[in-house]
């Protein structure tokens, strides 16, 4: 099956245009060079005749190609490029074109344009590497039938440069035909100053057969040098110089995340690629695991170094703040103690033995010794494996079931940590499966099975059945001798960077089979990579992703990953497929989907300089003002300069361009200033520019904001003056408790509330929505499976409680013996959960015996109390949607409350004759209790019978039934009753004023 190119898409027709533009007014014209034949081969004989070189012509003056190059950038609404600019630059030149939108093909279809408008012959296209050169060469290929037919079948050659065939470079100089070099960097690309240094490149030696150097000939054709990737091609000074050392007529730069944009010529960023479902839209996917057994510590070694003297990274469960285990990277050296460090029972006995540098292993004091890269104890890890595979499978039979009817076969890709996770060999070379095709098989084979799919295996394009036919693994192979006869060698798959000459055999495997794999009849659905498919290889069926290795690592980038699978799907016709409902790429990602967009965006930001948000001076230059005919003249720099600046003095946007809350809430009102009249046709662009970089954040409308004033008449009051001297105190306490009450009351707690499952898996779910003001998540769905797992090491729970608890063995012992046998058997289940619910349980329970124990006593001394005056300097601000009541009664105008309760409250102390003042407690009135700082909802002045006057402190809940409160809740309440006692004052619980009558008159 051939893929079909269309050759009237309107983006890419503006990318083309854009770049054969810069030289509009040039002539057809060629240049022509002596290309001397070597003098002294075969004793003397001269085997050639000088020959006529030819090479591209530039007629045009600096100032017509500056003119050329700031019209294109006034159409596309890009930043113009001044003329010192383009002089330093040598007329080099950027093209932006998100990865999956054919930026390749755009430049091949540029190539050709070139060599029609301006006769052109001469084309280097240069590369970072073998996986590039070898897509680029293979878009050569699938491109060259189509290219000729729209170009009037106009003689090219293609060829990819080879030292050992060095003729190539001499036919690439004398051929009067079109002329198409790939080439890496790496085969030029050496120290030019004359330094040894520098390795030897063929390139750039004289050499007999040719009577010159490689490189002058390259150079006497003045070739039009086109850079892919050049984030990496042009990554050192050294590889910039080399390029230039092509003496090229012009350079064209062409990425989706370009380092530097010289001379910016045409962007179609990954906001616009969305906007315009160019690509496939991204749905994240997730697996994390709750509360799975984990019998022993998880550790794995992440690096050793000898920098600072011996150390190691560990990825470790350690305790948050919250008590919970967290997985983190620790830096760890000889004798550390892994207990101490993680604060976890099940890391008892792990102290750092020995830190082996050269050998890259780390010993414990237990024996266990620990590879880089390895784990051990990796429960939950391989749960997560296996879910993130199994979930993986899932996806992809879901799509063949929706896609197989359009006639679009389905791919999934998976990139996984090590080769030999994938496969493995004895050492005969007899081959085996790694843990991941092991899980990729068992869960394949258990997945198709469901009556749901079926369907997919009774028809022509059936998917087989045999789960080790489905998938493939594109590695790099090496040789080595078999252990019985070292004179015979076996194949086997080996780690590589991606980027070494072992690799350029894989490579040309998945280029050969990029086409084939998209028909039926290849039963090959599932691919398998470590590094050769990072970059140069993508494939439009591709519409899951799965990362079986850490996320956020040196060598992975996330958006490296989904440019795999983000072109456009194409049916059995060879024809793209357009529309979000069929395009839809799964990414399974190694962490949360909430990381992996977070992380995403900064990379987009990071990588390709967007700025999420911001305007720019140039942002409305391309605002069409009106139509000349057929040609659209454009508002133009300099108003959109004046714009920009308009909107800055306005305070629309900060000094940096960056949308602030006013411009979104007059865009939400319809009332945005732009500083002048426009025509309708013209504001209604300026306007959709705004509505797309503001993002659709929502925020306060700062209009409804006020500042609530002090109520100075109840303020200055004798009455507050008198409450608030009866309340200000702040006192301490003391405490007893009786500890065999205290252990009766741990076994019925623990027994009544621990109940503890092996463990859930969650799988989470999330489309990712690409928009000017952000990235954003949407349609998100939580999946949860249950887990089963038998634990048969025990931890020392008993030492382990009695750091965290601080009680005796003896009371632990009394605990852990009293309680059921059915409540002390979820130990068994996951020993973890239960040691963290018996702490929680146990230090509840003790806090609030505490409580039945404390007496508290009034502080004495000047700064024992909290002073009025705080009231005074203390503003309040607030939105007018908050919940306010306005007040005669308090402090201040308004009351700010924090429920709807306390609002009704508030309003019926303002009602009632009862109530002569009282006051919302401010937050910084705290009340010290065992169980945490307590902070009372209201004070309150009331007048009983006429004349008495009585102080309390209501507390307002939702409910009166203290056996619903959460126990620590109850505990601070009790508290705060024995705080107001010893103050002279009562605290009453209240959720209406019914509930102040009833305590007022008859108690609680």
């Amino acid at each position: 099956m051939k893929i079909k190119f269309e050759s009237d898409l309107a983006y890419q027709e503006d990318a083309i245009q854009s770049i054969v533009d810069v030289f509009r007014g040039q002539d057809v014209c060629t240049a022509n060079f002596t290309v001397v034949a070597p003098r002294e081969l075969n004793k003397g004989k001269t085997t050639f005749q000088d020959e006529l070189g030819y090479g591209n012509k530039l007629q045009l003056t600096e100032a017509q190609v500056l003119e050329n190059i700031q019209e294109i950038q006034l159409r596309n609404g890009l930043k113009p490029s001044k003329v010192d600019e383009v002089e330093k630059s040598n007329y080099d030149f950027s093209v932006e074109m998100e990865t999956g939108t054919g930026k390749t093909y755009v430049y091949l279809r540029s190539i050709m344009e070139m060599n029609k408008r301006y006769g052109y012959k001469k084309f280097i296209i240069v590369v970072p590497s073998v996986a590039i050169r070898e897509g680029t060469y293979k878009s050569l290929q699938m491109t060259h039938a189509h290219l000729k037919e729209l170009y009037d079948n106009v003689p090219y050659r293609y060829f990819i440069y080879d030292s050992a065939n060095l003729s190539q470079v001499r036919d690439f100089a004398i051929s009067d035909q079109l002329q198409i070099m790939v080439i890496t960097i790496q085969a030029f690309a050496k120290d030019l100053s004359g330094s040894s240094s520098g390795s030897k490149r063929i390139l750039l030696e004289y050499n007999d057969k040719l009577g010159a150097k490689p490189i002058s000939l390259l150079q006497n054709t003045r070739p039009i040098v086109i850079v892919d990737e050049p984030q990496s091609t042009l990554s050192s000074a050294l590889q910039k110089k080399s390029v230039k050392n092509l003496h090229p007529l012009a350079l064209f730069r062409y990425s989706a995340t370009h380092k530097e944009k010289v001379n910016l010529l045409y962007k179609l960023d990954a906001i616009d690629a969305y906007s315009q479902k160019l690509v496939k839209q991204i749905e994240v996917a997730s697996v994390k695991t709750e509360g799975a057994a984990n019998e022993m510590a998880f550790i794995k070694l992440v690096s050793v170094s000898n920098k600072n003297g011996m150390s190691a990274k560990l990825e470790l469960d350690v305790k948050d703040k919250s008590g919970k285990a967290k997985r983190t990277v620790k830096v760890v050296k000889q004798n550390e103690d892994l207990l101490q460090l993680t604060g976890l029972p099940q890391y008892t006995d792990f102290y750092v033995r020995n830190i082996y540098i050269e050998q890259d292993y780390i010993e414990f004091s237990n024996g266990i010794e620990i590879t880089t890269g390895s784990s051990y104890g990796a429960l939950d890890d391989l749960i997560i494996k296996r879910t993130q595979i199994a979930k993986t499978i899932e996806e992809h039979l879901d799509k063949e079931l929706r896609l197989n009817p359009l006639g679009i076969k389905v791919l999934s890709l998976f990139f996984i940590d090590a080769v030999a996770n994938y496969k493995v060999y004895d050492e005969e070379g007899n081959a085996s499966n790694g843990i991941y095709a092991q899980m990729f098989e068992e869960e394949y084979t258990r997945l198709i099975a469901l009556h749901k799919y079926k369907s997919l295996f009774e028809e022509e394009k059936n998917l087989e059945t045999d789960a080790s036919k489905v998938h493939k693994g594109y590695f790099s192979i090496d040789k080595k001798a078999k252990s019985s006869n070292k004179k015979e060698r076996f194949e086997y798959f080996k780690d590589t960077t991606g980027s070494v000459k072992a690799d350029e055999d894989t490579y040309n495997l998945i280029m050969r089979d990029k086409e084939k794999l998209l028909g039926f009849k290849e039963k090959l659905r599932f691919i398998f990579s470590h590094s050769a498919l990072k970059e140069g290889w993508d494939n439009p069926n591709v519409f899951q992703i799965c990362t079986l290795k850490e996320a956020g690592g040196s060598e992975t980038r996330r958006r490296q990953e989904i440019g795999r699978g983000l072109r456009l799907a194409v049916n059995q016709n060879g024809e793209r497929v357009y529309g979000f409902d069929v395009n839809t790429l799964t990414v399974m990602a190694s962490e949360s989907y909430e990381d992996f967009v977070t992380h995403l965006q900064k990379e987009i930001e990071d990588e390709t300089g967007i700025k999420f948000g911001f305007l720019e001076e140039h942002s409305f230059s391309n605002v069409i003002a009106q139509m000349n005919g057929n040609t659209p003249i454009y508002l133009g720099h300099e108003e959109s300069e004046d714009l920009f600046n308009h909107l800055l003095i306005k305070g629309y946007i900060d000094t940096k361009g960056k949308i602030q809350d006013m411009l979104r809430i007059d865009l939400k009102d319809g009332k945005v200033d732009l500083g002048k009249e426009y025509e309708i046709h013209i504001e209604n662009q300026l306007l959709e520019v705004l509505k797309k970089t503001a993002g659709k954040l929502e925020v306060k409308d700062h209009a409804d904001k006020m500042t609530i004033k002090l109520n100075k008449k109840v303020y200055l009051s004798p009455e507050f003056k008198e409450l608030w001297d009866r309340i200000k105190y702040k006192t301490t306490f003391r405490v007893n408790y009786d500890s065999k009450s205290l252990i009766e009351k741990c076994i019925q707690q623990m027994d009544s509330r621990i109940v503890i499952s092996g463990g859930r898996v969650i799988f989470q779910k999330a489309l990712v929505q690409f928009e000017q003001g952000g990235l954003l998540t949407t349609g998100e769905s939580d999946e949860v499976y249950g887990l089963k797992a038998q634990v048969t090491a025990l931890p020392d729970i008993i030492t382990y409680l009695q750091n965290e608890t601080q009680l005796t063995r003896r009371s632990l012992v009394a605990i852990l013996v009293g309680i059921s046998k059915r409540t002390l058997g979820y130990f068994k289940v996951n020993p973890q959960k239960f040691i963290e619910a018996s702490i929680e349980i146990i230090n509840e329970q003790m806090r609030l015996h505490i409580v039945d124990g404390i007496v508290y006593t009034k502080k004495i001394g000047e700064d024992t109390y909290y002073s009025q005056e705080l009231f005074k300097n203390e503003e309040l601000s607030v939105y007018l949607k908050s919940n306010m009541v306005a007040s005669t009664k308090s402090p201040y105008c308004f009351t700010i409350t924090d429920s709807l309760v306390e609002s009704r409250l508030a309003a019926e102390f303002e009602q009632s004759k009862n109530i002569k003042l009282y006051t919302k407690l401010p937050s910084w009135f705290k009340i010290d209790t065992p169980l945490g700082t307590y902070n009372p909802d209201w004070a309150v002045l009331y007048v009983k019978d006429g004349t008495e006057e009585l102080y309390f402190v209501v507390e307002s809940k939702g409910t009166l039934g203290m056996e619903f409160l959460r126990p620590a809740e109850q505990g601070r309440i009790d508290c705060g009753k024995k705080h107001f006692e010893e103050l002279g004052s009562k605290l009453i619980t209240a959720t209406e004023m019914k509930d102040v009558y009833d305590g007022v008159l008859g108690g609680e």
